[in-house]
């Protein structure tokens, strides 16, 4: 008789797209209060004056839930406030934005461990980041 004692090991769905809170097991205020994002300067945040970048994040939809897709992580990171009728891409850019330069994506947390190359951890998102990878890890 199998011991029914033993826990299962955690598994991820077998929907087509995974998102962030599956991957993570977490969530984030800024998911849920808009209020939290708003002052997200985009244009002052933007690394490298390379507004282009902007222009290819738009709110998506995950689960038939508004999301924005984190491209460090290939994951959705859903939006569960409630966005402005025509803002839609504005709020998808400015939480990936606030994701970001918090150091929340699931892509970030794994460049410590990794990262093939020496690079920032968090990228350009936030002067003075850590420089991590090129250990001999991959």
């Amino acid at each position: 008789m199998a011991d029914d004692t033993t826990a299962a090991a955690p598994r991820l769905s077998v929907k087509i797209g995974i998102d962030t809170e599956e991957l993570t097991g977490r969530t984030f205020p800024y998911q849920f209060d808009r209020s939290l994002v708003d002052d997200v300067d985009l244009l002052a945040e933007t690394p490298g004056e390379d507004i282009n970048w902007l222009e290819d994040i738009h709110l998506m939809y995950e689960d038939g839930v508004p999301a924005v897709f984190d491209r460090y992580t290939n994951a959705f990171l859903k939006i569960h406030f409630e966005i402005p009728e025509g803002r839609e891409d504005e709020y998808a850019r400015k939480v990936l934005i606030k994701h970001l330069k918090e150091g929340n994506s699931y892509g970030i947390w794994l460049k410590r461990r990794h990262a093939k190359f020496p690079q920032p951890e968090l990228g350009s998102w936030r002067p003075g980041s850590d420089l991590v990878g090129g250990n001999g890890q991959a």
